[in-house]
């Protein structure tokens, strides 16, 4: 679990993140989830969206990945949001919070 600080610094940090992941009509398939999961272990804090045509809104969807992948939900601001997840290897480790 993130604090309130911590969590202002990683919003700070993804504000200018590109969105790799877009979560449509086909929802969150393993395929989705293990991409995601491979992009948190490679960046620790990624940026996703959701389009219109998506059965979840950008919270659900958020909160939905950041349960089935332990990761934490930084921020939802419209149809995007952006997730955190400290990486096991000590070599992807870019983040200190």
């Amino acid at each position: 679990m993130i604090t309130s600080k911590q969590r202002a610094v990683l919003r700070k940090l993804g504000h200018d993140l590109d969105t790799i992941y877009q979560i449509g009509k086909g929802g969150m398939g393993d395929e989705l989830l293990r991409g995601i999961s491979d992009a948190l272990e490679a960046r620790e804090l990624i940026k996703c969206r959701t389009l219109d045509m998506c059965e979840y809104s950008s919270k659900e969807a958020a909160n939905l990945i950041a349960e089935a992948l332990g990761a934490e939900v930084v921020s939802v601001v419209g149809s995007r949001f952006v997730l955190y997840r400290q990486s096991s290897k000590e070599k992807n480790r870019k983040i200190e919070i």
